[in-house]
């Protein structure tokens, strides 16, 4: 048979054959905790798997926490990404603000509110005054005219021939004097054209800076003709490239 080998005390207590003392006789203290320490490794021994299982929780644990923490991080950055290009935006529109009140300071500065709007109307008030008084003009001459020579076929006085020719001479003078008035109305509707010019000119920049006529032309609203009675056919001298008009042609076949 074979020879048994003795077991010491605390090969006894560690396997937990032998009860430990817990105070009294000849234990020691440090002894006991000894061997509550070895009890705590022998049993974390005995179950290797727990320590397995909680280090996967851990790491499970750990690695949701990542891709919570990247999700987050990844919708911070789309929101960036869309406040960036909403500040894009925003400047944009600043710019073309500054820019629209720029081209307004402009107008008003030296048209709506200066003197060019008021010259260019008292030029249009000097057409209309100009070509009236030029108009009344020519037509008291031609009627000067007209009685002169009436006159003439029936005199046979030599004198009086001659005064009426001077006279009828005279008429005409005034009548070529009075036809003066067109370079003059040309001059002013010029000055005129000018300042409605600048002023086409600035407002075609306005319309450019907020995407050109187009874009303005979607918003405009519809065109309404409020004139009412004879005004509603009255519709101006034809321009020429003008559509719309009734040509004498047209006009003849309705009597047909």
């Amino acid at each position: 048979m074979p020879v048994q080998r003795k077991r010491f005390r605390i090969e006894e207590a560690f396997t937990g054959d032998m009860p430990m003392s817990s105070g009294g006789g000849d234990a020691n203290p440090i002894h006991l905790e000894i061997m509550n320490e070895l009890r705590a490794i022998r049993a974390q021994m005995a179950s290797p798997s727990r320590g397995i299982v909680a280090a996967n929780a851990e790491e499970h644990s750990a690695s949701q926490k990542v891709a919570e923490a990247t999700a987050l991080l990844e919708t911070y950055r789309a929101q960036i990404e869309q406040c960036e290009k909403l500040k894009v935006e925003l400047d944009l529109i600043h710019d073309a603000i500054s820019r629209t009140k720029h081209e307004i300071a402009v107008l008003h500065g030296k048209s709506f509110s200066g003197g060019e709007m008021a010259k260019a109307t008292g030029e249009l008030g000097a057409v209309v005054g100009g070509t009236e008084e030029a108009t009344q003009q020519i037509l008291e001459a031609a009627e000067a005219i007209d009685q002169a020579a009436t006159a003439l076929t029936k005199v046979n006085s030599p004198d009086q021939q001659k005064l009426l020719s001077e006279e009828i001479g005279e008429r005409v003078v005034s009548i070529f004097e009075a036809c003066n008035f067109q370079d003059l109305t040309g001059q002013r509707i010029s000055k005129v054209m000018a300042t409605m010019k600048f002023i086409e000119s600035h407002i075609t920049v306005m319309m450019d800076i907020w995407g050109g006529v187009d874009a303005i032309r979607a918003h405009a609203p519809p065109l309404v003709d409020e004139r009412e009675g004879d005004a509603r056919l009255l519709n101006g001298p034809k321009s020429e490239g003008d559509v719309g008009h009734a040509s004498q042609n047209d006009i003849d076949a309705l009597f047909d």
